[in-house]
């Protein structure tokens, strides 16, 4: 045998101390020191609320006592709606409680072809895909569509499903300064020509609840060759004289190509999709890894979707009753001296920028002392590093019940030193 070979087959040696083996949980040492911190100053964990009961859209008990729900996403108070539980039951009673497979093999049932129907009547489309989430919907959208040699242009406030689905993609990736219509024409001029481009917008976006100027952006992105995408999770159902989100509300519906949403918020259940007309969209079925290779919703949930989708098409006196309460609400936090994340009521989402972790903490808890549940929220979720409480309407909550935030808000404000 060579000296080489010998060489080869020798066993390698090793120091006499060997560096001990580093356990892979130990990178969130300073997540777990932060909110250890956190709970030792005496406060309830914000992101560990348990609802021990729910009694209504808008009224939930959490320790042990009654409170106003402002944190959900639930803008047209469709969950305890007597229609779409009935349907639900329905169904358990058809189908049972799961469909124990994927979309591609056993798991469509009737109700998931009902809903996909559904969808495409809501938004006026010859094409609807649910989805398990609205999450995998934009992970599974973004990512199948835009492949190798092709590009992704999203504002760089996009939701995290957004950044994930472009992570799971192949295609590169360019990111344009929030809402600025000159940047993302500035990008895309950059781009060669004759590639494949999807440009990604939301039509409100989930922290700050401030509206995308879509129409122009639409514009600046059909100049430039590109496919568009429009995310609408919380806009469906009160935007637009359909409710069909601020794409249609700014009138650029024959110019967005693919439409992304969400049950989880206007629908009142949980499940995602996207809709579109163009003409092979049905091809994603059959290439969307998030659709492939997951289990479908249950029954119960799709047939509860179905029937809030067809109600929402004629919700006109729930838009309006949502919308007064968000221009109530604003003006009422505005009028106090409360820093907010827009200027006008522009959506069902109201933010109240506060100046560190310390202040937004108590003041959510002084919230929760009083009977109102809102959001924290905090980087890295919040955009440039802010801390914030999000306040999320109802159509469902009474003019009454705004009157008594209000005056939660005051007093907490007043005590925190928010306000003066």
């Amino acid at each position: 045998m060579s000296e080489s070979l010998q060489t080869a087959d020798a066993l390698p040696e090793f120091p006499a101390e060997v560096a001990p083996e580093r356990d892979l949980m130990s990178k969130f040492d300073g997540l777990i020191a932060e909110r250890r911190a956190l709970l030792d100053s005496g406060v309830t964990d914000p992101f560990a609320i348990v609802m021990e009961q729910v009694k209504s859209p808008t009224e939930a008990v959490i320790a042990g006592r009654e409170t106003i729900l402002l944190g959900t996403y639930n803008y047209m108070g469709m969950t305890f709606d007597p229609d779409v539980i009935q349907a639900g039951k329905d169904a358990l009673d058809r189908f049972g409680s799961g469909t124990n497979g994927s979309r591609m093999l056993n798991g469509t049932f009737r109700d998931h072809m009902d809903v996909e129907q559904a969808l495409r009547d809501f938004y006026g489309v010859s094409g609807a895909i649910v989805f398990s989430t609205g999450y995998m919907a934009n992970l599974g959208m973004i990512s199948t569509l835009a492949g190798k040699g092709e590009y992704v242009i999203l504002d760089a406030d996009s939701h995290a499903s957004i950044y994930d689905g472009c992570q799971q993609g192949n295609a590169e990736i360019v990111r344009f300064r929030h809402n600025s219509v000159e940047d993302l024409d500035k990008r895309l001029g950059r781009l060669p020509a004759g590639v494949g481009k999807l440009v990604v917008l939301e039509g409100v976006y989930s922290m700050l609840g401030d509206v995308a100027p879509l129409k122009e952006m639409v514009a600046v992105a059909k100049k430039h060759g590109a496919m568009v995408l429009s995310d609408e999770a919380h806009s469906m159902g009160f935007y637009g004289p359909n409710g069909r989100g601020v794409y249609e509300a700014q009138g650029c519906e024959a110019d967005v190509d693919f439409v992304v949403g969400t049950f989880s918020k206007s629908v009142g259940t949980v499940g995602g999709f996207c809709v579109s007309n163009h003409p092979k969209f049905e091809a994603i079925r059959l290439a969307c890894r998030p659709y492939i290779f997951t289990a479908s919703l249950p029954p119960s949930v799709v047939a509860t979707a179905a029937v809030s989708i067809r109600k929402l098409m004629t919700a006109h006196a729930k838009r309006a009753q949502l919308w007064d309460n968000a221009r109530t609400l604003h003006g009422g936090l505005k009028d106090m001296g409360f820093r907010l994340g827009t200027e006008n009521p522009d959506s069902a989402i109201i933010a109240i920028i506060l100046e560190d972790q310390v202040q937004a903490v108590t003041m959510w808890q002084a919230l929760l002392d009083g009977g109102l549940y809102v959001n924290m929220a905090r980087p890295p979720a919040t955009p440039a590093g802010t801390f914030l409480l999000r306040c999320s309407l109802c159509a469902e909550h009474t003019p009454e019940q705004i009157q008594r935030v209000l005056a939660m808000f005051r007093a907490a404000g007043q005590a925190v030193g928010v306000i003066g």
